[in-house]
Protein backbone atom coordinates (compact mmCIF):
# COMPACT_ATOMS: atom_id res chain seq x y z
CA UNK A 1 0.00 0.00 0.00
CA UNK A 2 2.84 2.41 0.85
CA UNK A 3 4.50 1.74 -2.51
CA UNK A 4 1.19 2.30 -4.29
CA UNK A 5 0.60 5.66 -2.54
CA UNK A 6 4.17 6.69 -3.32
CA UNK A 7 3.65 5.78 -6.98
CA UNK A 8 0.41 7.79 -7.18
CA UNK A 9 2.06 10.83 -5.53
CA UNK A 10 5.02 10.65 -7.91
CA UNK A 11 2.70 10.38 -10.90
CA UNK A 12 0.66 13.36 -9.71
CA UNK A 13 3.77 15.51 -9.23
CA UNK A 14 5.04 14.47 -12.67
CA UNK A 15 1.72 15.38 -14.30
CA UNK A 16 1.61 18.80 -12.61
CA UNK A 17 5.18 19.41 -13.71
CA UNK A 18 4.36 18.57 -17.32
CA UNK A 19 1.32 20.89 -17.26
CA UNK A 20 3.44 23.75 -15.89
CA UNK A 21 6.03 23.19 -18.64
CA UNK A 22 3.32 23.21 -21.35
CA UNK A 23 1.80 26.34 -19.80
CA UNK A 24 5.21 28.08 -19.83
CA UNK A 25 6.05 27.00 -23.38
CA UNK A 26 2.72 28.36 -24.65
CA UNK A 27 3.40 31.67 -22.89
CA UNK A 28 6.89 31.93 -24.41
CA UNK A 29 5.60 31.08 -27.90
CA UNK A 30 2.99 33.83 -27.70
CA UNK A 31 5.32 36.47 -26.23
CA UNK A 32 5.99 39.33 -28.59
CA UNK A 33 2.83 38.74 -30.63
CA UNK A 34 0.20 41.46 -30.67
CA UNK A 35 -3.03 40.46 -28.90
CA UNK A 36 -6.13 42.31 -30.04
CA UNK A 37 -8.85 42.30 -27.38
CA UNK A 38 -12.42 43.60 -27.64
CA UNK A 39 -14.25 43.86 -24.32
CA UNK A 40 -18.07 43.92 -24.34
CA UNK A 41 -19.25 44.72 -20.85
CA UNK A 42 -19.92 47.41 -18.28
CA UNK A 43 -18.30 48.91 -15.18
CA UNK A 44 -17.27 45.45 -13.96
CA UNK A 45 -15.21 44.79 -17.10
CA UNK A 46 -13.85 48.33 -16.75
CA UNK A 47 -12.77 47.51 -13.19
CA UNK A 48 -11.23 44.16 -14.13
CA UNK A 49 -9.14 45.57 -16.99
CA UNK A 50 -8.09 48.85 -15.33
CA UNK A 51 -4.52 47.74 -14.68
CA UNK A 52 -4.28 45.23 -17.54
CA UNK A 53 -2.26 47.55 -19.84
CA UNK A 54 0.39 48.09 -17.12
CA UNK A 55 0.66 44.38 -16.42
CA UNK A 56 0.84 43.49 -20.11
CA UNK A 57 3.59 46.05 -20.71
CA UNK A 58 5.60 44.80 -17.74
CA UNK A 59 5.23 41.23 -18.94
CA UNK A 60 6.52 42.16 -22.39
CA UNK A 61 3.22 41.62 -24.20
CA UNK A 62 1.73 43.80 -26.93
CA UNK A 63 -1.92 44.45 -26.15
CA UNK A 64 -4.45 46.35 -28.23
CA UNK A 65 -7.66 46.73 -26.23
CA UNK A 66 -10.96 48.24 -27.35
CA UNK A 67 -13.92 48.73 -25.02
CA UNK A 68 -17.61 48.29 -25.81
CA UNK A 69 -18.90 49.16 -22.34
CA UNK A 70 -22.10 50.69 -21.01
CA UNK A 71 -22.24 51.28 -17.26
CA UNK A 72 -24.73 48.95 -15.59
CA UNK A 73 -25.62 47.25 -18.86
CA UNK A 74 -26.90 43.67 -19.02
CA UNK A 75 -26.55 41.62 -22.20
CA UNK A 76 -29.99 42.81 -23.26
CA UNK A 77 -28.87 46.45 -23.45
CA UNK A 78 -25.97 45.59 -25.74
CA UNK A 79 -28.26 43.62 -28.04
CA UNK A 80 -30.91 46.36 -28.03
CA UNK A 81 -28.24 48.79 -29.29
CA UNK A 82 -27.34 46.36 -32.08
CA UNK A 83 -30.96 46.12 -33.22
CA UNK A 84 -31.34 49.90 -33.21
CA UNK A 85 -28.17 50.34 -35.28
CA UNK A 86 -29.28 47.69 -37.76
CA UNK A 87 -32.52 49.59 -38.39
CA UNK A 88 -30.89 53.03 -38.47
CA UNK A 89 -27.06 53.21 -38.43
CA UNK A 90 -27.25 56.94 -37.68
CA UNK A 91 -29.35 56.62 -34.53
CA UNK A 92 -27.16 57.67 -31.56
CA UNK A 93 -28.88 55.02 -29.38
CA UNK A 94 -27.33 52.35 -31.60
CA UNK A 95 -23.86 53.82 -31.09
CA UNK A 96 -23.35 53.77 -27.31
CA UNK A 97 -19.60 53.10 -27.41
CA UNK A 98 -18.20 56.62 -27.73
CA UNK A 99 -20.27 57.22 -30.83
CA UNK A 100 -19.68 53.79 -32.36
CA UNK A 101 -21.92 50.77 -32.82
CA UNK A 102 -20.87 47.20 -32.05
CA UNK A 103 -20.76 46.47 -35.79
CA UNK A 104 -18.34 49.37 -36.30
CA UNK A 105 -16.05 48.02 -33.58
CA UNK A 106 -16.26 44.46 -34.90
CA UNK A 107 -15.31 45.63 -38.39
CA UNK A 108 -12.33 47.59 -37.06
CA UNK A 109 -9.69 45.01 -37.97
CA UNK A 110 -9.31 41.46 -36.77
CA UNK A 111 -9.87 40.68 -33.11
CA UNK A 112 -8.16 37.75 -31.41
CA UNK A 113 -10.39 37.58 -28.33
CA UNK A 114 -13.82 39.11 -27.70
CA UNK A 115 -15.32 38.97 -24.22
CA UNK A 116 -18.92 39.07 -23.01
CA UNK A 117 -20.45 39.14 -19.54
CA UNK A 118 -23.80 39.55 -17.84
CA UNK A 119 -24.57 42.51 -15.59
CA UNK A 120 -23.79 41.60 -11.98
CA UNK A 121 -27.36 42.30 -10.87
CA UNK A 122 -28.58 39.57 -13.25
CA UNK A 123 -25.55 37.25 -13.18
CA UNK A 124 -27.18 34.65 -10.89
CA UNK A 125 -30.42 34.62 -12.94
CA UNK A 126 -29.84 32.15 -15.82
CA UNK A 127 -32.94 33.08 -17.80
CA UNK A 128 -31.78 36.70 -18.07
CA UNK A 129 -28.96 35.66 -20.42
CA UNK A 130 -31.35 34.56 -23.18
CA UNK A 131 -31.88 35.16 -26.03
CA UNK A 132 -29.32 37.98 -25.88
CA UNK A 133 -26.23 35.81 -25.41
CA UNK A 134 -27.26 33.76 -28.47
CA UNK A 135 -27.90 36.86 -30.55
CA UNK A 136 -24.64 38.54 -29.60
CA UNK A 137 -22.64 35.35 -30.16
CA UNK A 138 -24.04 34.93 -33.68
CA UNK A 139 -23.61 38.63 -34.48
CA UNK A 140 -19.96 38.57 -33.39
CA UNK A 141 -19.24 35.41 -35.37
CA UNK A 142 -20.81 36.96 -38.46
CA UNK A 143 -18.20 39.73 -38.55
CA UNK A 144 -15.33 38.06 -36.67
CA UNK A 145 -15.50 34.33 -37.44
CA UNK A 146 -11.86 33.73 -36.47
CA UNK A 147 -12.05 35.49 -33.09
CA UNK A 148 -12.30 33.49 -29.88
CA UNK A 149 -15.33 34.52 -27.85
CA UNK A 150 -14.90 34.09 -24.10
CA UNK A 151 -17.07 34.69 -21.05
CA UNK A 152 -15.96 37.00 -18.24
CA UNK A 153 -17.26 35.65 -14.93
CA UNK A 154 -18.14 38.65 -12.75
CA UNK A 155 -17.87 38.61 -8.96
CA UNK A 156 -20.20 38.51 -6.01
CA UNK A 157 -20.85 41.64 -3.97
CA UNK A 158 -19.24 42.14 -0.57
CA UNK A 159 -20.92 40.33 2.31
CA UNK A 160 -22.26 43.57 3.83
CA UNK A 161 -24.05 44.62 0.62
CA UNK A 162 -27.65 45.75 1.02
CA UNK A 163 -28.76 43.44 -1.82
CA UNK A 164 -27.35 40.75 -4.12
CA UNK A 165 -27.95 39.51 -7.67
CA UNK A 166 -31.36 38.41 -8.84
CA UNK A 167 -31.85 34.65 -9.00
CA UNK A 168 -35.30 35.02 -10.58
CA UNK A 169 -37.66 37.80 -11.56
CA UNK A 170 -38.98 38.01 -7.99
CA UNK A 171 -36.05 36.87 -5.83
CA UNK A 172 -32.52 37.91 -5.05
CA UNK A 173 -29.68 35.85 -3.60
CA UNK A 174 -29.58 35.95 0.19
CA UNK A 175 -25.81 36.18 0.60
CA UNK A 176 -22.52 36.80 -1.15
CA UNK A 177 -21.90 33.06 -1.26
CA UNK A 178 -25.25 32.28 -2.87
CA UNK A 179 -24.66 35.02 -5.44
CA UNK A 180 -21.24 33.57 -6.29
CA UNK A 181 -22.50 29.99 -6.47
CA UNK A 182 -25.53 30.72 -8.63
CA UNK A 183 -23.81 33.21 -10.91
CA UNK A 184 -20.99 30.72 -11.37
CA UNK A 185 -23.52 28.06 -12.39
CA UNK A 186 -25.12 30.46 -14.86
CA UNK A 187 -21.81 31.45 -16.44
CA UNK A 188 -20.70 27.84 -16.72
CA UNK A 189 -24.03 26.87 -18.29
CA UNK A 190 -23.54 29.47 -21.02
CA UNK A 191 -19.88 28.53 -21.49
CA UNK A 192 -20.77 24.86 -21.91
CA UNK A 193 -23.59 25.61 -24.33
CA UNK A 194 -21.35 27.64 -26.63
CA UNK A 195 -18.09 25.83 -25.83
CA UNK A 196 -16.43 28.98 -24.48
CA UNK A 197 -13.56 29.47 -22.08
CA UNK A 198 -14.22 31.46 -18.89
CA UNK A 199 -12.16 34.28 -17.39
CA UNK A 200 -12.63 33.22 -13.73
CA UNK A 201 -12.54 36.62 -12.03
CA UNK A 202 -15.55 35.73 -9.87
CA UNK A 203 -13.87 32.58 -8.59
CA UNK A 204 -10.72 34.52 -7.66
CA UNK A 205 -12.74 37.14 -5.76
CA UNK A 206 -14.51 34.39 -3.83
CA UNK A 207 -11.25 32.60 -3.05
CA UNK A 208 -10.02 35.76 -1.31
CA UNK A 209 -13.37 36.72 0.23
CA UNK A 210 -13.86 33.30 1.81
CA UNK A 211 -10.28 32.78 3.00
CA UNK A 212 -10.10 32.79 6.82
CA UNK A 213 -6.81 34.71 6.78
CA UNK A 214 -7.37 37.17 3.96
CA UNK A 215 -11.11 37.82 3.84
CA UNK A 216 -12.65 41.20 4.58
CA UNK A 217 -14.27 41.48 8.02
CA UNK A 218 -16.73 44.34 8.69
CA UNK A 219 -15.65 46.81 11.35
CA UNK A 220 -17.77 45.89 14.38
CA UNK A 221 -16.54 48.92 16.36
CA UNK A 222 -17.58 51.60 13.89
CA UNK A 223 -20.73 53.55 14.74
CA UNK A 224 -22.54 53.51 11.39
CA UNK A 225 -25.73 55.11 12.72
CA UNK A 226 -23.89 58.11 14.16
CA UNK A 227 -20.85 58.29 11.91
CA UNK A 228 -18.88 61.53 12.11
CA UNK A 229 -17.34 63.02 8.97
CA UNK A 230 -14.63 62.24 7.80
CA UNK A 231 -14.20 59.03 9.83
CA UNK A 232 -14.52 55.74 7.96
CA UNK A 233 -14.68 52.10 9.11
CA UNK A 234 -11.68 49.82 8.81
CA UNK A 235 -11.92 47.83 5.59
CA UNK A 236 -8.72 45.78 5.49
CA UNK A 237 -8.52 43.30 2.60
CA UNK A 238 -11.70 44.55 0.98
CA UNK A 239 -11.86 43.97 -2.76
CA UNK A 240 -14.80 46.35 -3.11
CA UNK A 241 -15.02 50.13 -2.93
CA UNK A 242 -16.76 50.10 0.44
CA UNK A 243 -17.66 53.20 2.43
CA UNK A 244 -17.05 56.82 1.48
CA UNK A 245 -18.53 60.25 2.10
CA UNK A 246 -20.65 62.14 -0.43
CA UNK A 247 -20.22 65.85 -1.14
CA UNK A 248 -23.16 66.39 1.22
CA UNK A 249 -21.25 64.51 3.94
CA UNK A 250 -23.47 61.45 3.90
CA UNK A 251 -21.95 58.03 4.43
CA UNK A 252 -22.52 55.73 1.45
CA UNK A 253 -21.62 52.12 0.66
CA UNK A 254 -20.53 50.65 -2.66
CA UNK A 255 -20.18 46.93 -1.92
CA UNK A 256 -20.39 46.02 -5.60
CA UNK A 257 -17.62 47.64 -7.62
CA UNK A 258 -13.96 46.80 -7.20
CA UNK A 259 -11.53 49.06 -5.38
CA UNK A 260 -7.82 49.19 -6.26
CA UNK A 261 -7.19 45.74 -4.78
CA UNK A 262 -10.17 44.26 -6.62
CA UNK A 263 -9.19 45.93 -9.90
CA UNK A 264 -5.68 44.57 -9.40
CA UNK A 265 -6.95 41.03 -8.82
CA UNK A 266 -9.19 41.28 -11.87
CA UNK A 267 -6.31 42.47 -14.06
CA UNK A 268 -4.07 39.67 -12.75
CA UNK A 269 -6.73 37.14 -13.72
CA UNK A 270 -7.15 38.63 -17.19
CA UNK A 271 -3.37 38.79 -17.66
CA UNK A 272 -2.89 35.15 -16.74
CA UNK A 273 -5.84 34.06 -18.87
CA UNK A 274 -4.93 36.06 -21.97
CA UNK A 275 -1.21 35.39 -21.99
CA UNK A 276 -1.25 31.90 -20.47
CA UNK A 277 1.33 33.04 -17.97
CA UNK A 278 1.53 33.24 -14.20
CA UNK A 279 1.48 36.86 -12.98
CA UNK A 280 3.21 35.93 -9.72
CA UNK A 281 6.52 37.65 -10.50
CA UNK A 282 5.06 40.90 -11.84
CA UNK A 283 6.18 43.91 -9.80
CA UNK A 284 3.45 46.47 -10.51
CA UNK A 285 1.20 47.10 -7.50
CA UNK A 286 -1.42 49.90 -7.16
CA UNK A 287 -0.37 52.49 -4.58
CA UNK A 288 -3.06 51.69 -1.98
CA UNK A 289 -2.54 47.91 -2.00
CA UNK A 290 -0.12 46.52 0.61
CA UNK A 291 2.75 44.35 -0.58
CA UNK A 292 1.65 41.29 1.40
CA UNK A 293 -1.94 41.51 0.13
CA UNK A 294 -0.68 42.09 -3.43
CA UNK A 295 1.47 38.96 -3.18
CA UNK A 296 -1.54 36.94 -2.04
CA UNK A 297 -3.62 38.32 -4.91
CA UNK A 298 -0.94 37.37 -7.43
CA UNK A 299 -0.76 33.88 -5.94
CA UNK A 300 -4.56 33.55 -6.03
CA UNK A 301 -4.73 34.68 -9.66
CA UNK A 302 -1.98 32.30 -10.68
CA UNK A 303 -3.62 29.29 -9.02
CA UNK A 304 -7.14 30.17 -10.18
CA UNK A 305 -6.28 30.46 -13.86
CA UNK A 306 -3.75 27.63 -13.95
CA UNK A 307 -6.35 25.28 -12.47
CA UNK A 308 -8.80 26.24 -15.23
CA UNK A 309 -6.45 25.58 -18.17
Amino acid sequence: MKHYKSYILSLLCFTIGILCIIYTVKAEDEKGKELRLLVIGNSFSRNATLYLPQLAAEGGHKLVMQKAEISGSPLKMHWDAVEIAEVNPDDPKGKPYNGKSLKMLLMNGGWDIITMQQASTHSAYPESYYPYINNLYNFIKKFQPAAEIVIHQTWSYREDASYFSRISEEERANSAQEMWEKSRMAYHKVAKEFNLRIIPTGDAFWQVSSDSKWKFIPDANFNFKNAVYPELPKEKNSLNVGYSWTKNKKLKLDANHANQAGCYLGALIWYSFLFRESPFNLKFVPENVSQDFAEHLRETASKTVLNKN
